[in-house]
């Protein structure tokens, strides 16, 4: 679990070592807004912005389109914030806690564990636009 948490822990690392030094510099208002932009990484860059984790096997159950993704993954990242109000209409797969999951990625992605890979439709796709799943949203039949 601390691995998923690396990231936004070394995010809050900096911003604490970068506030305490403008402060001890006399610049408390700028320690401040330093402070407050970090912790606001950290939250991004942490395992809480993501919906709950299901396993590869769950996913392909459901109908839902499936999210292969990682914490720390900026590009998981920007397609989550892309999704926010429909992201629970997604099953999000954690390749670092399932390791049939990271394998279905190295399958479509050539060997590699890129994220995110999204597979909608029967098809799949290593590191789509946020618009194409969307779509996929729109025009596929979703389960909530």
């Amino acid at each position: 679990m601390l691995r998923s948490w690396k990231f936004a822990l070394l995010a809050l690392l900096i911003g604490v070592g970068l506030a305490a030094w403008s402060a001890s510099a006399g610049s408390g208002g700028l320690a401040v807004v330093q402070l407050a932009v970090f912790v606001v990484l950290a939250f991004l860059f942490s395992p809480l912005v993501f919906p709950r984790s299901v396993s590869a096997a769950e996913a392909a159950v459901g109908d839902k389109p499936i999210v292969y993704w990682r914490p720390g993954c900026q590009y998981c990242l920007r397609l989550r914030l892309a999704l926010i109000g429909v992201a629970g209409r997604v099953s999000w797969v954690n390749i670092w806690t399932d390791p049939e999951a990271a394998a279905a990625v190295r399958a479509v992605a050539g060997g590699n564990e890129t994220v995110p890979t999204v597979v909608a439709d029967g098809v799949s796709r290593v590191n789509p636009g946020p618009r194409w799943v969307r779509e996929r949203l729109r025009a596929g039949p979703v389960g909530e």
